[in-house]
């Protein structure tokens, strides 16, 4: 801004410059990056002691972008985001193909395990975006409270939730589209000769994708609008399920609830999990929310709650209309509305489904493009992809790199390949911000004593090995009770010393957990107990990604990230102010 409120424009926004990409010292010469690789140790000691702070997160960082984004949601739009963010693929894929294999008629008990662990998330996602209001959610909370490198893997995650959900997502829809016209699941995709699981290609899941995108980067306030008119349609379509649903119910095919007992239920709770992802993405909205003080609770509290609630519902009348046994594993619903002589229905089912797998991806583009704009702001990535278009107020550059990976990814790879690491990379980010949140709670930095800091890293580090035990008993003997005996008592001391020993250092302002240590302990342990009730490759896959971004991390990410905190990098001022373009 210059004087009198004068408009500055410094650069062109379609710019493709060196010093947009790498401007940090370490990558101007061979001589300079060479110094930066013979310091990796020292480094790498700074970035994990340092830690980030509200008003750097809030202020400072977000000048990187050069624009300002709008503030322009309310509860309101926050609440159908919710909806929008949600409800897709995962309920009318997930919920037969988990009936079918793992859970029975008692996957209403798998979406409920599933709820109540996302509830839990929610409510330690909802404090921090009050009290931070900004595009980067769970990146920017683990900065502040647990320092740069543990904020580091919770991007990579977020990066890999992000493209393979999206993708996933996209997979689902052609599916559906299929159903939609009648045809085979796979008649639309080119058959290929690769190997089994990436050998159907889906150039219409790459259009799709391509199309939600375009739409997100036109403007914020626009794709609200366009996301209450779909997820309106869609909720029409998801109650016409429930209720068509138990007017045809017949409850003997309840009978009997739990044929693969309790670690059935678990296992598919962990798959279904998939269906909760995405309520991130209105967290990394706080910065574009009037008032995120009052907004975010009851848009993200109320629509997860409902969520939830329809879930188990749908469920229900899923498995009360048809045998478990003969569910379909693609088309559960249109197949179930078939068995009771509602031939039509499938084609309701699957408009519904297409509906809400687009606001998925409607709402998925407008989120992740706010977690990559705020993890560029940080340098993690190339500071290119944090700036926002003057004009649309959008992140263009972060929309298009989630867009064009997931498109690459969407066009080979099956749903059933990507599913079980994306729970994965789901839960352990969920898992990251309650540990962040107990750290919020109980240390400041230059006030807490440090012995109280050592007596809750070892609170916590009690906290996570009992879950870790509990998760890791109940894979190797399901029916057993005696590991429960040692662990559980472990997890519920440790939660009992934090509570009773360490006096809470920072008290929320406006919105906080209540019941704190407990709920967000509750939210560790579970997240962590859903996690090993998911398969062994996807630990693999887990264990191959997280190493491909520890050597991102080691040659790039740990000297842009040092260089940042180091230097006085100035970036170009924010141009206007928010209430000037209220049009967007």
């Amino acid at each position: 801004m210059g004087e009198q409120g004068v408009e500055v424009q410094p650069n062109s926004y379609w710019r493709f410059r060196k010093q947009d990409f790498l401007p940090e010292e370490s990558f101007q010469s061979w001589a300079n990056y060479r110094s930066a690789l013979a310091q990796t140790h020292f480094r790498f000691k700074d970035r994990l002691t340092s830690r980030s702070t509200d008003a750097k997160e809030i202020g400072e960082i977000r000048k990187q972008s050069e624009n300002d984004m709008t503030r322009c949601l309310t509860w309101w739009d926050l609440t159908w985001f919710g909806f929008g963010s949600v409800i897709g693929a995962g309920i009318f894929v997930l919920t037969g193909q988990e009936a079918h294999d793992h859970a029975g008629p008692a996957i209403v008990l798998s979406y409920a395990a599933s709820g109540v662990s996302a509830m839990l998330s929610v409510f330690c996602y909802t404090e921090f975006a009050v009290e931070i209001p900004v595009a980067g959610g769970s990146f920017a909370y683990l900065r502040i409270e647990m320092g740069d490198f543990m904020a580091f893997i919770t991007a990579g995650n977020i990066l890999l939730e992000s493209i393979v959900g999206t993708a996933a997502v996209a997979r689902a829809w052609t599916s559906y589209f299929t159903t939609l016209l009648n045809r085979p699941s796979d008649s639309l995709r080119i058959h290929t000769n690769l190997k089994e699981g990436f050998n159907l290609l889906d150039p219409i899941a790459v259009g799709v994708l391509v199309i939600t995108a375009t739409i997100a980067m036109t403007g914020t306030r626009k794709t609200s609008y366009l996301n209450w008119i779909a997820t309106a349609l869609n909720t029409s379509a998801i109650l016409f399920v429930i209720i068509a649903g138990f007017a045809h119910a017949n409850t003997s095919n309840l009978t009997p609830f739990l044929p693969f007992g309790a670690e059935g239920v678990f296992k598919a709770a962990a798959i279904v999990f998939f269906s909760y992802g995405g309520f991130d993405n209105i967290a990394t909205m706080a910065e574009e929310t009037k008032n995120p003080s009052r907004d975010i609770p009851i848009g993200l509290l109320g629509s997860m709650s409902l969520i939830t609630i329809i879930y188990c519902l749908m469920a229900l009348s899923l498995t009360m209309m048809q045998k478990y046994t003969d569910i379909d594993r693609n088309a559960a619903y249109s197949v179930a509305f078939q068995s009771v002589g509602m031939n039509w229905a499938k084609y309701l089912v699957a408009l519904g489904a297409l509906k809400g797998m687009t606001t998925v991806l409607l709402v998925g583009a407008l989120g992740q493009a706010r977690y990559i704009t705020h993890i560029a702001r940080a340098h993690m990535i190339p500071p290119w992809f944090a700036l926002v278009h003057p004009k649309t107020r959008t992140p263009i550059y972060a929309t298009l790199l989630i867009t064009i990976s997931s498109s690459l990814i969407a066009l080979f790879s099956s749903l059933d390949v990507l599913a079980n690491l994306l729970s994965l990379s789901t839960l352990f980010i969920f898992m990251m911000v309650s540990v962040a949140l107990m750290v919020r709670r109980y240390y400041v930095r230059e006030t807490t004593p440090r012995i109280n800091l050592l007596k809750l890293i070892a609170f916590l580090l009690i906290i996570v090995a009992s879950s870790m035990g509990t998760s890791a008993y109940w894979g190797l003997r399901p029916n057993g009770w005696f590991g429960y005996v040692v662990t559980v008592p472990f997890w519920f001391l440790g939660t009992l010393g934090i509570q009773i020993i360490l006096p809470q250092q920072r008290t929320p302002k406006v919105w906080g957990v209540p019941l704190v240590p407990w709920l967000p302990s509750l939210s560790i342990a579970t997240n962590i107990f859903l996690m090993g009730s998911l398969g062994n490759q996807a630990f693999i896959r887990f264990a191959l990604c997280t190493a491909v971004m520890l050597l991102y991390y080691v040659f790039f990410g740990l000297h842009a990230t040092y260089d940042m905190a180091h230097q006085q990098h100035k970036p170009e001022p924010l141009e206007v102010k928010d209430d000037d373009i209220a049009e967007y």
